[in-house]
């Protein structure tokens, strides 16, 4: 079980910022169309900046889970 929490925390790391990326990707494909106006650009950028810390909080927890913090003892 330990070492499966390892792998889950590569995953993790991994999963952060690729996420981040997408919502990115997302966000300028969407302002760039013709009809976006001031709020789209306003909404996106709320969802960014709430999802920036929760990124970085995958990234954490699968540096926490790598170093063996969430083992457990046998």
């Amino acid at each position: 079980m330990n070492q499966f929490k390892r792998i889950l925390g590569f995953i993790w790391i991994l999963l952060g910022p690729a996420v981040l990326g997408y919502l990115i990707y997302e966000a300028s494909k969407k302002m760039s169309l013709p009809t976006s106006t001031s709020n789209d650009m306003l909404q996106w950028g709320i969802i960014i900046g709430i999802f920036v810390p929760i990124a970085f909080g995958f990234v954490i927890f699968g540096i926490y889970s790598i170093k063996g913090a969430y083992d457990l003892d046998e």
